[in-house]
């Protein structure tokens, strides 16, 4: 269960506790807000993209969006979200769930420059309906190899 994964990496970094699990689904960036009873831009979505024969998640604010020339200058190609199925198949969490946390190797974690102005963002735990509360540096430090970027526009 990809929930139990995510999880399981986070009980390494002693926070497997703090995850939260909702009654109602938190699924997508305005879901996730209302379950949590945040603004939307905190909530870290993590976007899937095939570079090569590798997985890009990129996780990035709410109310981000994907820079496509920022995109092409970071990858070398143009950005081609994972379709549902093949996410699940690669990353290990459905679309819905899709987190940093617990990934299948082959996936590269790159986390956004949109992320830095708040104090505390929001992503998923691997189900649609679970999240957890961490800093931008707690963020980086629970994914080791994850790499800063700067790949979003904002609105």
């Amino acid at each position: 269960m990809s929930l139990e994964k995510a999880k399981a990496h986070l009980a390494e970094y002693g926070r497997d506790g703090d995850v939260m699990e909702f009654d109602t689904s938190s699924a997508t960036v305005e879901l996730a807000a209302t379950a949590i009873g945040c603004e939307p831009a905190r909530i870290a979505k993590t976007l899937s993209f095939a570079v090569g024969d590798r997985v890009a998640l990129i996780v990035c604010a709410g109310d981000a969006r994907i820079a496509n020339p920022k995109f092409k200058q970071q990858f070398g190609c143009k950005a081609k979200m994972l379709a549902a199925e093949e996410a699940a198949e690669r990353i290990g969490h459905a679309v819905g769930g899709v987190c940093p946390f617990g990934v299948k190797d082959g996936c590269d974690v790159y986390l956004d420059e949109s992320l830095r102005r708040f104090d505390t963002v929001y992503p998923a735990c691997g189900s649609s309906n679970s999240a957890i509360a961490l800093s931008p540096d707690e963020l980086a430090q629970i994914v080791p190899g994850s790499t800063w970027a700067d790949i979003c526009k904002l609105p």
